[in-house]
């Protein structure tokens, strides 16, 4: 069920809603049914390219047991 950013003909109210099927997309705002689709960016993945470790990249579960790719799971 994709997210779509729409703006509204009436008040230019901007959002992102989640679209079901046949669903016609309403403001939030001011209720009106007059909402344009508008392009949005996706969200790209950015590959770490080596170097220093990236904050939270380090792989691992966050316990100190864990990182550098060794994670130990739930032990």
């Amino acid at each position: 069920m994709p997210l779509f950013d729409y703006q509204c003909q009436n008040c230019q109210t901007e959002v992102e809603l989640l679209i079901r099927g046949d669903e016609k997309p309403e403001c939030p705002e001011c209720h009106s049914k007059k909402m344009d689709k508008l392009l949005s960016v996706p969200a790209a993945h950015v590959a770490h390219s080596g170097g220093l470790p990236m904050s939270g990249m380090e792989g691992g579960c966050g316990k100190p047991q864990c990182g550098q790719g060794r994670c130990m799971g739930g032990m």
